[in-house]
């Protein structure tokens, strides 16, 4: 009984509690409108950049092989691993002598050869010159028997004299006939002197030819990599002797990631005419509207300009990134020790390429981005949402590509929750609207 009385007041009185409850007030600071920062959206002038890695390489490497063989008289005392050694050092030197002795033997061939030819043009002339006096003395005799076969005929000579006539002037005929035919073989014997004249030149060229490959002079400004021959040693045909590196130039081969390559290339294109194909791809690319340096790895202040040199074939097989090869003039004469160092082979550097796109950008900030969607400021001040398509993000910021025009006003900031619809009190950020341009030009962080 005292227990069914208990449950009954209990019940009671939690109804007692809940019909007097004090209901919350309406707080008037959850109507209030939110404060957030909005910025105009402008299309400003863009710089493109990309970023690639590659190791260095000298432009011009030349491997030293021995062409000729002989004993080494001579080797330069600094060739050796790391020298740095001027053009027109003589770094190495063979055994001559062989050389110079084939040489003289040519020569003096070829003085033989040029002395018959002299002796074979004057007996030409003087060939000449008898065939001249033996064709009068034909012509005499050619008078002299048409004479007596007249005197014959009215009884005025006898027989014989005409016959011997005859006979000194068919004999006259002979010496004539083998004159010229002496000199219808000139022509084949100079055929015959010209040509071993010939062989003997070709001769001289190679021995005085074998004579410079006994000499390995620097044909620039080097450094020594490896040396494989030692003084007084042989050295025979097609032995490696030592292998040099170029200073004046190097160059890097840069894998950019595809999608940054193509909006360098596409920001530097040359318009091409369309009936004619353009086969080279520098003339269908501005390489020197792209500026570049590189920077060290590592070491972000150690950097050296450099130019844009080609787009190598293909693409890497292992990052299928594409290839690009800058060039670095007088990498050595750039080097502050230990500042900066100079730029040998091998090293693992950044290439950084910057070109101005031909037309302004829609930028901005990458943080305004939501999973795709921005938040706009629309009529009445009330937030909107809208999703937009990014072209590419770079620095910080977001290239749109479509959802967004011109003179709209952007949300930067990220309420949570951000509901369409609600009411929004706008500050506008002029700072910040500088900061996007400064960073869309490549002056920001």
């Amino acid at each position: 009984m005292f227990a069914l009385a208990g449950l009954v007041g209990g019940v009671l009185l939690i109804a007692l509690l809940v019909f007097l409850r004090e209901r919350p007030a309406h707080s008037e600071s959850n109507t209030s409108p939110l404060p957030l920062t909005v910025i105009e959206v402008q299309p400003m002038p863009f710089v493109l950049t990309a970023r690639g890695f590659g190791i260095t390489r000298p432009v011009q490497t030349w491997q030293a092989v021995a062409n000729v063989s002989g004993r080494v008289v001579y080797r330069h005392p600094e060739l050796n691993s790391g020298t740095l050694l001027p053009k027109g050092t003589l770094l190495l030197a063979l055994d001559p002598g062989r050389y110079q002795l084939a040489i003289a033997e040519t020569e003096a061939e070829l003085a033989s050869l040029r002395a018959e030819q002299a002796q074979l043009d004057a007996e030409t002339q003087n060939t000449r010159r008898l065939l001249k006096l033996e064709s009068e003395r034909l012509e005499l005799s050619e008078g002299e028997l048409d004479r007596i076969e007249r005197l014959l005929a009215s009884g005025a000579v006898s027989q014989s004299r005409l016959d011997e006539q005859r006979r000194a002037t068919l004999a006259q005929r002979q010496l004539v006939q083998s004159l010229n035919n002496q000199l219808s073989l000139v022509p084949s014997k100079q055929q015959y002197l010209e040509a071993r004249i010939q062989r003997a030149n070709t001769r001289l060229d190679q021995g005085r030819q074998d004579l410079e490959d006994t000499r390995f002079v620097a044909p620039y400004d080097l450094r020594v990599r490896s040396v494989d021959v030692e003084e007084h040693q042989y050295a025979a045909i097609g032995q490696s002797l030592f292998l040099v590196d170029g200073i004046e130039q190097a160059e890097v081969e840069a894998q950019v990631p595809l999608s940054m390559l193509r909006r360098l290339m596409t920001a530097v294109s040359i318009p091409v005419d369309s009936q004619q194909t353009a086969l080279d791809i520098t003339e269908r690319l501005d390489f020197s509207a792209i500026r570049s340096e590189v920077q060290l790895t590592g070491f972000p202040g150690v950097r050296w300009p450099a130019s844009v040199s080609r787009v190598a074939s293909g693409l890497d097989p292992g990052t299928r990134s594409g290839r690009v090869v800058v060039t670095v003039d007088q990498p050595y004469s750039l080097a502050s020790v230990p500042e900066r160092p100079a730029l040998q082979r091998d090293m693992y550097v950044q290439v950084k390429f910057i070109a101005d796109n031909p037309r302004p950008l829609l930028a901005i900030p990458s943080s305004a981005v939501h999973q795709g969607e921005v938040y706009l400021l629309g009529e009445g001040n009330l937030l909107q949402r809208r999703p937009v398509t990014v072209a590419f993000e770079q620095n910080g910021l977001a290239v749109i590509e479509s959802g967004l025009s011109a003179g709209e006003l952007l949300i930067t900031d990220d309420p949570v929750p951000a509901i369409a619809g609600m009411e929004v009190a706008p500050h506008r950020n002029p700072e910040l609207e500088q900061s996007l341009r400064q960073r869309a030009l490549g002056d920001g962080k």
